[in-house]
Protein backbone atom coordinates (compact mmCIF):
# COMPACT_ATOMS: atom_id res chain seq x y z
CA UNK A 1 0.00 0.00 0.00
CA UNK A 2 1.71 3.38 -1.06
CA UNK A 3 1.38 6.13 1.42
CA UNK A 4 -0.96 8.36 -0.81
CA UNK A 5 -3.67 5.62 -0.34
CA UNK A 6 -2.59 4.89 3.87
CA UNK A 7 -2.81 9.01 4.04
CA UNK A 8 -6.11 9.12 2.37
CA UNK A 9 -9.42 9.85 3.98
CA UNK A 10 -11.87 9.27 1.69
CA UNK A 11 -14.69 11.06 -0.29
CA UNK A 12 -17.27 13.95 1.03
CA UNK A 13 -20.36 12.59 2.75
CA UNK A 14 -23.31 12.94 0.15
CA UNK A 15 -27.01 12.67 1.83
CA UNK A 16 -28.89 10.07 -0.11
CA UNK A 17 -31.54 11.44 -2.17
CA UNK A 18 -35.24 10.64 -0.28
CA UNK A 19 -37.81 7.70 -1.76
CA UNK A 20 -40.53 9.06 -3.68
CA UNK A 21 -43.75 8.46 -1.43
CA UNK A 22 -46.04 5.22 -2.80
CA UNK A 23 -49.62 5.71 -2.93
CA UNK A 24 -50.02 2.45 -0.38
CA UNK A 25 -47.04 3.94 1.92
CA UNK A 26 -46.01 3.55 4.92
CA UNK A 27 -45.92 -0.53 4.69
CA UNK A 28 -44.26 0.01 1.22
CA UNK A 29 -41.88 2.38 2.45
CA UNK A 30 -40.78 0.33 5.43
CA UNK A 31 -37.63 -0.19 3.93
CA UNK A 32 -36.90 2.39 2.28
CA UNK A 33 -37.91 1.92 -1.03
CA UNK A 34 -41.02 1.91 -3.23
CA UNK A 35 -42.11 -1.55 -4.12
CA UNK A 36 -44.80 -0.51 -7.00
CA UNK A 37 -42.76 2.38 -8.18
CA UNK A 38 -40.14 -0.55 -8.52
CA UNK A 39 -42.30 -2.96 -10.19
CA UNK A 40 -43.39 -0.89 -12.68
CA UNK A 41 -39.86 -0.05 -13.87
CA UNK A 42 -38.65 -3.34 -14.25
CA UNK A 43 -41.35 -4.29 -16.10
CA UNK A 44 -40.31 -1.31 -18.58
CA UNK A 45 -36.81 -2.23 -18.37
CA UNK A 46 -37.98 -5.91 -19.27
CA UNK A 47 -40.19 -4.37 -22.41
CA UNK A 48 -36.92 -1.72 -22.91
CA UNK A 49 -34.38 -5.22 -23.42
CA UNK A 50 -37.12 -6.40 -25.88
CA UNK A 51 -38.65 -9.09 -23.21
CA UNK A 52 -42.16 -10.07 -22.62
CA UNK A 53 -42.66 -9.21 -18.82
CA UNK A 54 -45.67 -11.57 -18.84
CA UNK A 55 -44.53 -14.71 -20.34
CA UNK A 56 -43.95 -17.45 -18.15
CA UNK A 57 -40.46 -16.99 -16.26
CA UNK A 58 -40.95 -13.41 -16.26
CA UNK A 59 -44.06 -12.49 -14.84
CA UNK A 60 -42.74 -12.63 -11.30
CA UNK A 61 -39.79 -10.89 -11.94
CA UNK A 62 -40.72 -7.30 -10.88
CA UNK A 63 -42.01 -8.48 -7.67
CA UNK A 64 -38.79 -10.55 -6.70
CA UNK A 65 -36.70 -7.76 -8.04
CA UNK A 66 -38.46 -4.95 -5.90
CA UNK A 67 -38.43 -7.43 -2.93
CA UNK A 68 -34.33 -7.68 -3.26
CA UNK A 69 -34.31 -4.08 -3.01
CA UNK A 70 -36.21 -3.85 0.39
CA UNK A 71 -32.95 -6.16 1.74
CA UNK A 72 -30.45 -4.90 -0.78
CA UNK A 73 -31.06 -1.31 0.34
CA UNK A 74 -32.44 -1.56 3.57
CA UNK A 75 -29.66 0.76 5.23
CA UNK A 76 -31.99 3.69 3.32
CA UNK A 77 -34.07 3.65 6.31
CA UNK A 78 -31.46 2.97 9.06
CA UNK A 79 -28.22 4.64 10.74
CA UNK A 80 -25.91 2.62 10.86
CA UNK A 81 -24.12 4.54 13.49
CA UNK A 82 -26.33 3.49 16.04
CA UNK A 83 -24.77 -0.15 16.21
CA UNK A 84 -21.48 1.11 17.52
CA UNK A 85 -23.43 3.43 20.79
CA UNK A 86 -23.87 0.02 22.12
CA UNK A 87 -20.51 0.25 24.46
CA UNK A 88 -18.49 -1.32 26.90
CA UNK A 89 -15.84 0.22 29.14
CA UNK A 90 -12.72 -1.59 29.71
CA UNK A 91 -11.04 0.96 31.99
CA UNK A 92 -6.98 1.95 30.63
CA UNK A 93 -7.68 0.34 27.56
CA UNK A 94 -6.29 2.56 24.77
CA UNK A 95 -4.34 -0.18 22.76
CA UNK A 96 -5.40 -0.83 19.44
CA UNK A 97 -8.55 -2.72 18.38
CA UNK A 98 -8.65 -4.37 15.09
CA UNK A 99 -11.40 -5.92 13.30
CA UNK A 100 -10.69 -7.69 9.76
CA UNK A 101 -11.79 -9.40 6.93
CA UNK A 102 -15.53 -7.92 7.64
CA UNK A 103 -17.64 -9.49 4.60
CA UNK A 104 -19.77 -7.04 2.81
CA UNK A 105 -21.96 -6.30 -0.73
CA UNK A 106 -22.95 -3.14 -2.11
CA UNK A 107 -24.47 -1.65 -5.11
CA UNK A 108 -22.41 1.14 -7.38
CA UNK A 109 -24.26 3.72 -7.52
CA UNK A 110 -23.06 4.54 -11.01
CA UNK A 111 -24.18 1.22 -12.77
CA UNK A 112 -26.27 -0.47 -10.31
CA UNK A 113 -24.28 -3.27 -9.93
CA UNK A 114 -22.52 -4.82 -6.83
CA UNK A 115 -19.35 -4.47 -5.81
CA UNK A 116 -17.65 -7.02 -3.72
CA UNK A 117 -15.33 -7.15 -0.67
CA UNK A 118 -14.11 -6.98 2.68
CA UNK A 119 -13.31 -4.39 5.21
CA UNK A 120 -10.69 -3.97 8.22
CA UNK A 121 -11.64 -1.71 10.93
CA UNK A 122 -9.17 -0.29 13.14
CA UNK A 123 -9.26 2.60 16.26
CA UNK A 124 -7.61 3.44 19.57
CA UNK A 125 -10.41 3.85 22.19
CA UNK A 126 -10.36 7.09 24.58
CA UNK A 127 -10.71 6.00 28.44
CA UNK A 128 -12.10 2.48 27.59
CA UNK A 129 -14.56 3.01 25.57
CA UNK A 130 -15.25 0.23 23.48
CA UNK A 131 -17.82 -1.36 21.21
CA UNK A 132 -19.32 -5.32 20.88
CA UNK A 133 -16.66 -6.63 18.21
CA UNK A 134 -20.13 -7.36 15.46
CA UNK A 135 -20.84 -4.18 16.09
CA UNK A 136 -18.30 -2.56 13.63
CA UNK A 137 -19.58 -5.41 10.86
CA UNK A 138 -22.82 -3.88 11.26
CA UNK A 139 -22.10 -0.74 11.01
CA UNK A 140 -20.47 -1.41 7.86
CA UNK A 141 -23.16 -3.87 6.77
CA UNK A 142 -25.69 -0.87 6.99
CA UNK A 143 -23.62 1.69 5.18
CA UNK A 144 -22.94 -0.94 2.67
CA UNK A 145 -26.82 -1.70 2.31
CA UNK A 146 -27.12 1.97 -0.28
CA UNK A 147 -26.80 3.01 -3.61
CA UNK A 148 -22.58 3.89 -2.88
CA UNK A 149 -19.36 4.69 -4.13
CA UNK A 150 -16.54 2.22 -2.20
CA UNK A 151 -14.81 5.94 -1.32
CA UNK A 152 -17.79 7.14 0.52
CA UNK A 153 -18.55 4.01 1.84
CA UNK A 154 -14.63 3.99 3.71
CA UNK A 155 -15.24 7.22 5.17
CA UNK A 156 -19.06 7.07 6.50
CA UNK A 157 -17.89 4.00 8.65
CA UNK A 158 -15.14 6.27 9.39
CA UNK A 159 -16.78 8.56 10.71
CA UNK A 160 -19.65 7.02 11.94
CA UNK A 161 -16.58 5.49 15.14
CA UNK A 162 -15.13 8.69 15.56
CA UNK A 163 -18.66 9.84 16.10
CA UNK A 164 -19.70 7.64 18.46
CA UNK A 165 -17.17 5.91 20.11
CA UNK A 166 -15.07 9.03 20.44
CA UNK A 167 -11.88 7.18 19.84
CA UNK A 168 -8.16 8.80 19.81
CA UNK A 169 -7.97 7.48 15.98
CA UNK A 170 -9.65 5.34 13.40
CA UNK A 171 -8.72 3.78 10.05
CA UNK A 172 -10.92 1.97 7.52
CA UNK A 173 -9.71 0.07 5.15
CA UNK A 174 -12.04 -1.61 1.84
CA UNK A 175 -10.94 -3.50 -0.65
CA UNK A 176 -13.31 -5.35 -3.30
CA UNK A 177 -14.02 -6.32 -6.74
CA UNK A 178 -16.35 -3.79 -8.89
CA UNK A 179 -18.97 -6.17 -11.05
CA UNK A 180 -19.10 -2.94 -13.26
CA UNK A 181 -15.30 -3.20 -14.18
CA UNK A 182 -15.85 -7.39 -14.41
CA UNK A 183 -19.02 -7.34 -16.25
CA UNK A 184 -18.88 -4.68 -18.77
CA UNK A 185 -16.72 -2.13 -19.82
CA UNK A 186 -13.55 -2.97 -19.44
CA UNK A 187 -14.05 -6.14 -18.19
CA UNK A 188 -11.03 -6.58 -16.36
CA UNK A 189 -12.10 -9.76 -13.60
CA UNK A 190 -10.25 -9.84 -10.41
CA UNK A 191 -9.00 -6.32 -10.21
CA UNK A 192 -9.34 -5.20 -6.75
CA UNK A 193 -10.32 -1.64 -5.88
CA UNK A 194 -8.44 -0.50 -1.93
CA UNK A 195 -9.88 2.78 -0.50
CA UNK A 196 -8.66 3.97 3.48
CA UNK A 197 -10.08 6.66 5.56
CA UNK A 198 -8.05 7.78 8.23
CA UNK A 199 -8.83 9.57 11.44
CA UNK A 200 -7.07 11.54 14.22
CA UNK A 201 -3.83 9.78 15.92
CA UNK A 202 -4.09 7.08 13.80
CA UNK A 203 -3.59 9.80 10.83
CA UNK A 204 -0.82 11.50 12.55
CA UNK A 205 1.34 9.05 14.05
CA UNK A 206 3.38 7.53 11.31
CA UNK A 207 4.70 4.87 14.09
CA UNK A 208 0.63 3.88 14.87
CA UNK A 209 -0.68 3.71 11.70
CA UNK A 210 2.35 1.17 10.84
CA UNK A 211 1.15 -1.10 13.73
CA UNK A 212 -2.33 -0.90 12.53
CA UNK A 213 -1.65 -1.12 9.00
CA UNK A 214 1.18 -4.25 9.93
CA UNK A 215 -2.16 -5.65 12.24
CA UNK A 216 -4.15 -5.40 9.29
CA UNK A 217 -1.92 -7.09 6.99
CA UNK A 218 -1.35 -4.40 4.28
Amino acid sequence: MTEDLRNQTGAELAPDAAAAPAQDAPAALAAGVDRPRIEAAVRELLVGIGKDPDRPGLVGTPDRVARACEELFSGLADDPARHLSKQLHEEDNEELVVVSDIPFHSMCEHHILPFIGRAHVAYIPRDGRITGLSKNARCVAGFAARPQLQERLTGQVADAMMAELDPKGVMVVIEAEHTCMTMRGIRAAGTMTVTSAVRGTLKTDNKTREEALRLLGR
